[in-house]
């Protein structure tokens, strides 16, 4: 990364947020966090000293239109549980960060459909709330599929359909896009794209860097078991990698995703 005191090289933690809450099902309890642990760990990377900036400032770098900060840091959120819009986003704002929040846009609708078990779930009706309390809106397809396998049409119609409910609700365009569970392949890239995504986000723990591509920016998954201290380490450029993409059936998702079948023999999260 270079620009504006920046250095070839540099790590970018992206955080991976879900649900913050005390006592969440059990299907998404791994990547949830406490209200509590969760405000330590926002405290952590304000006293850091990183700049927060969202997936557009990262996309404008990536694009060659504006540098970067030099120690910048991403805040992202997937699927849009009902914390979000409320004490969420509140404890966010209160210490003048940032986030990006990508929504499922079937599970947060009215009559709306889609494959994430039962759970308190915010309403499309807040996404414009969310913008206005600081946090930028992408989209996380409508029904939360795997995309990787999905048939060129119903592919298109996530990707189109998603983006499409956003833009109204909001009134303006939506840049970017996270993969549900991570899953994506060449034809999925290129499908995002021609659907008008400038940037895709993936579910990866690994730190992020210049080195990314556009369409799999790599993300830290926080989990219930991360503390403070790994926080500070992935602030610090540690705890975790950062290494160029390989495409490959044995992705750290698809094994989350056969733990997670063998042990829910149901519906499956993993991001």
């Amino acid at each position: 990364m270079t620009g504006a005191g920046g250095h070839a090289g540099t790590a970018i933690p992206v955080f991976l947020y879900h649900a913050v809450m005390e006592e969440p099902p059990d299907w998404i309890a791994e990547f949830t966090v406490t209200p509590k642990e969760f405000a330590a760990q926002l405290d952590a990377i304000v006293d850091n000293g990183r700049t927060p900036v969202t997936v557009s400032a990262l996309a404008d770098h990536l694009a060659g239109r504006a540098p970067l900060p030099a120690r910048p840091v991403l805040l992202t959120f997937d699927d849009g549980f009902a914390d979000l819009p409320g004490p969420t986003a509140e404890a966010v704002a209160a210490r003048d960060l940032t986030a990006t929040a990508y929504l499922t846009t079937g599970a947060i609708s009215p009559g709306g459909r889609s494959l994430l078990p039962p759970a308190p779930m915010m309403t499309l009706d807040q996404a414009a709330g969310l913008e206005q309390s600081g946090m930028e809106i992408g989209s996380h397809t409508v029904t939360h599929a795997q995309l990787d396998t999905l048939s060129p049409r119903d592919l298109a119609r996530e990707l189109r359909d998603s983006r499409a409910v956003l833009e109204e609700a909001l009134g303006h365009p939506v840049r970017h896009l996270a993969y549900p569970h991570g899953y994506n392949s060449g034809r999925v890239r290129r499908m995002a794209a021609a659907a008008g995504y400038e940037t895709a986000t993936a579910v990866r723990h690994a730190l992020s860097s210049e080195r990314d591509e556009a369409y799999r920016i790599a993300r830290l998954i926080v989990r219930r078991s991360h503390t403070v201290a790994d926080v500070e380490s992935w602030l610090a450029g540690g705890g975790a990698r950062v290494a160029p993409y390989r495409d490959g059936p044995k992705t750290v998702g698809w094994r989350w995703y056969r733990r997670a079948r063998a042990v829910l023999r149901g519906p499956v999260f993993a991001g």
